[in-house]
């Protein structure tokens, strides 16, 4: 798992798996084009995400599309699961501590 949080912890390839959950699978001059940088530098983002089991590749004629593979994320989303009941519980009860103070 420490792949997938090393991979999540870039804001450019954040990015990437949000292009490729909205718009489903795409070549990779088609996801160049959403950034300002040159394509080799894109396609290494590509490649650590690849390596971090979080998209696939697979070529197509001379293109090569990528699409998300959310189940790494699922099991990122289980380990979290108990710190988000943990603050939810938290605010909650700040909420109450808020609107049981006096209106000013």
């Amino acid at each position: 798992m420490s792949d997938v949080f090393a991979a999540l912890a870039n804001p450019t390839r954040r990015e990437l798996l949000r292009l490729l959950l909205e718009r489903g699978e795409q070549p990779v001059q088609q996801l160049a084009d959403h950034f300002d940088m040159r394509r080799p530098s894109l396609s290494e983002h590509l490649k650590v995400l690849r390596d971090a089991g979080l998209v696939v590749e697979h070529p197509v004629g001379r293109q090569r599309l990528y699409s998300l593979r959310p189940e790494p994320l699922r099991e990122v989303a289980d380990w979290l699961g108990p710190y988000e009941r943990f603050w939810r519980t938290r605010l909650a009860d700040l909420r109450d501590v808020l609107d049981g103070l006096p209106d000013e």
